[in-house]
């Protein structure tokens, strides 16, 4: 897939993020959702797997339901944990097989209980390594995405070296760049100038989580370091009452998407957690994925 002309196309590109659910009652629900999400014309779907790559079948099963279902450019998440080169080749050709168009191409998180990253025998330490082998192991078969951090990836030394690990990515090959969640949007036009200072000209694609709860809010942001704003954190914390905090959460990402919009993004990629409602009710009316 060229994602280059994909986002040079003149639409409103928008994409959501899966993840591999871990029963049949769990995968029906996901497709049902990926059905009432399709009404939003997204451009793609990405999936997720979990831990130390605990999923990857699962997550090739997204990968080929959601294709099947949709018609529609499908890409598989892939991290270097506990993979030598030669599982990862494996993977990547089982991959394609099962109908990934894309990969989004990461380091991936340590292992529970420990703070650092350690690479298995015969396996890559970074994600730019894990680019430099998809490009010359399967040359121009798949699009390359990789993760960008507004707020500064938790294990970087400070936000130049986090810069100077992103800039090594995409000089390796890769399409686009699409960012951690974020809350504040300055933060992220803070780190796209960054970026645009350091020389990355491919696409820089924000991502969006529109929270249902404070309690999840502040979960998420904690595992990722991303900020609550104080108007958002008061706001969720006035009442306790299910609907309106589902409200603040989804007004607050919908005011997000409007600015990020007004502000020239190249498209915006949802981590809908494989429900539909929240993004339903964000996107109700949106010109979204239409040609402009």
């Amino acid at each position: 897939m060229n994602l280059s002309d994909l986002f040079q196309s003149g639409k409103n590109v928008i994409s959501f993020e899966l993840f591999p659910p871990k029963t049949d009652e769990g995968m029906e629900r996901l497709l049902e959702n990926v059905q009432r999400l399709n009404q939003f014309q997204p451009s793609f779907y990405t999936c997720t797997y979990g831990a130390g790559g605990s999923t990857q079948g699962k997550t090739l099963e997204v990968v080929a339901k959601v294709r099947e279902l949709t018609g529609l450019p499908v890409a598989s998440h892939l991290t270097c944990v506990g993979l030598t080169t030669e599982q990862l080749q494996q993977y990547l050709a089982e991959a394609k097989a099962k109908g990934a168009d894309m990969i989004v191409a990461l380091r991936g998180d340590p292992p529970k209980g420990s703070d650092t990253f350690q690479a298995v025998e015969g396996g890559l330490r970074y994600a730019n390594e894990l680019v430099e082998l998809i490009q010359s192991a399967f040359p121009q078969q798949f699009g390359i995405l990789v993760a960008g951090y507004p707020e500064v990836h938790q294990e970087a030394v400070d936000a130049q070296t986090d810069l100077d690990n992103l800039k090594r990515k995409v000089d390796a090959g890769a399409d686009v760049v699409v960012t951690q969640l974020f809350y504040d949007n300055a933060d992220f036009y803070r780190f796209r100038d960054h970026c645009v200072a350091a020389g990355i000209s491919i696409p820089i694609v924000p991502g969006i989580l529109p929270v249902t709860n404070f309690k999840q809010a502040q979960r998420i942001a904690s595992m990722c370091k991303a900020r609550i704003p104080d108007t958002m954190a008061q706001a969720m914390e006035q009442s306790d009452d299910e609907q309106y905090q589902f409200q603040i959460g989804v007004d607050h990402a919908r005011a997000q998407t409007v600015d990020l919009l007004e502000n020239g993004v190249p498209g915006i990629h949802y981590y809908v957690l494989n429900k539909s409602d929240a993004a339903e009710k964000l996107l109700d009316g949106m010109s979204l994925g239409i040609e402009s």
